[in-house]
Parts: structure tokens; C-alpha cells; sequence
């Protein structure tokens, strides 16, 4: 029965210190916040702000879908790179093949991208 419970005992210890961590990065930055005064409100900070314009005062008001589009394209880009790097790393292992593909890959989003750019998606008035 004791090496049961004695085969729990780092799990716990584990769990204690990821509870006493958690609890200090949550309370630690408020309780620094309240003495440093990062807490006292005033007009300025209290103003709510999104895309560096001000906020509208009705919160159904239709957006410029150039905002999601500009989204859209971050993304797509941003997922790109991400395919880069693990290709990059293994790119000795995987040959021709491997290589044939992340060109072919390229090609298509370097079509979109012309796409994107001859329809005016990336222009912002």
C-alpha cells in the first residue's frame, strides 16, 4: 500500500508546483499593478480602442471586409512560413520529391498572392 501511495508522490509534488506557480503568475502581476499604481483609471485608458480608430457606438456596425481580407492573408502567409522552416530542416532527408513539392506549393501561393494583388485586396484607401 505505501509504494502505491509512493509512486503518486512526484505527480502531486508536480501538480503542487504547477498550482503555486500558476496562482503567483496570476496574482503576482495584480498585486505589483495595485502598488505602482498601473491600477488608478482615468479617462485614457478606460477608452476602448480597436484597428487604432475609435470605437463606434453601436456594436453591430458592419466593418470593411478589407479587415478580414488583410486577415485572411496574414494567415495564409503566416501558415506558409510555418511550412518553411520544418521543409528547411529536412530538406536533406526528404530529396527531389520533398523539394518538387514545396515548389510547387510556393507556385500556388505566389499565384494567389498575384491574385490577392490584382484584385485590389492589398490596397487600402
Amino acid at each position: 500500500m505505501a509504494s502505491v501511495a509512493g509512486g503518486y508522490l512526484p505527480i502531486l509534488l508536480f501538480l503542487g508546483v504547477a498550482m503555486a506557480l500558476s496562482t503567483a503568475f496570476v496574482l503576482l502581476p495584480m498585486i505589483v499593478g495595485k502598488f505602482t499604481g498601473a491600477s488608478k483609471p482615468y479617462a485614457d485608458k478606460l477608452a476602448e480602442y480597436e484597428c487604432g480608430f475609435p470605437a463606434f457606438e453601436d456594436s453591430r456596425s458592419q466593418f470593411d471586409v478589407r479587415f478580414y481580407l488583410v486577415a485572411i492573408l496574414f494567415i495564409i502567409f503566416d501558415l506558409e512560413a510555418a511550412f518553411l522552416f520544418p521543409w528547411a530542416v529536412a530538406l536533406g532527408g526528404i530529396g527531389f520529391a520533398g523539394w518538387a513539392a514545396m515548389m510547387i506549393f510556393l507556385a500556388e501561393l505566389g499565384l494567389g498572392y498575384a491574385y490577392a494583388w490584382k484584385k485590389g485586396a492589398l490596397d487600402w484607401e
